[in-house]
C-alpha cells in the first residue's frame, strides 16, 4: 500500500454516486484546515484500505472515515466525525449524535439504499480537477 499521508483523515466514498460526489465537493469547500483526503471505494487503493479494516462488505455502503492511527468510522459515525472536523455552523448537527447509533444508522442505511434512485449514478468515478488533485490519493 502506498504511503498514506500522516495527520490526514481519509474519506473513502462511492465514486459512482452523485450524492457522494456532491458531498465530497461540499467537504472540500469547508475543509479550511486541510484535514481530509479522498479515495474512491472503487479504486485500487480504496479496495486495499477496505481489506485492512475489519468491516464486513455488507456494512460498506458509501462512506468510511479512516485515520492514520488505524481508527475508522463508517455510516452515521463517519458523518458525525466529518461534521465535527468541519465545525462552524454544521457543528450543531452533532445534536443528532445523542440519538442511539441504531437509529442514526437506520436513517443512514435508508438514504444509502436509495441514493442512486434519488440522486443518480455516474458511469465513471469522479475525476478531480487539477486544482483538487492534491486532495485525492488515487
Amino acid at each position: 500500500m502506498q504511503n498514506l499521508p500522516q495527520h490526514k483523515k481519509i474519506i473513502l466514498f462511492d465514486g459512482l454516486c452523485n450524492l457522494c460526489a456532491t458531498s465530497v465537493q461540499f467537504i472540500i469547500k469547508r475543509d479550511k484546515k486541510d484535514i481530509f483526503r479522498f479515495v474512491s471505494l472503487q479504486s485500487d487503493l480504496g479496495q486495499e484500505l477496505l481489506q485492512q479494516l475489519p468491516i464486513s462488505e455488507q456494512k460498506i455502503d458509501s462512506i468510511i472515515l479512516y485515520e492514520s492511527n488505524k481508527a475508522y468510522y463508517y455510516k452515521s459515525e463517519a458523518v458525525f466525525e466529518i461534521v465535527k472536523s468541519i465545525g462552524g455552523f454544521f457543528y450543531c448537527l452533532l445534536i443528532f449524535k445523542w440519538l442511539p447509533t441504531a437509529v442514526t444508522n437506520t436513517i443512514y442505511d435508508y438514504v444509502a439504499r436509495n441514493r442512486y434512485r434519488w440522486w443518480g449514478k455516474k458511469e465513471h468515478c469522479l475525476v478531480p480537477t487539477k486544482g483538487l488533485q492534491s486532495k485525492f490519493l488515487e
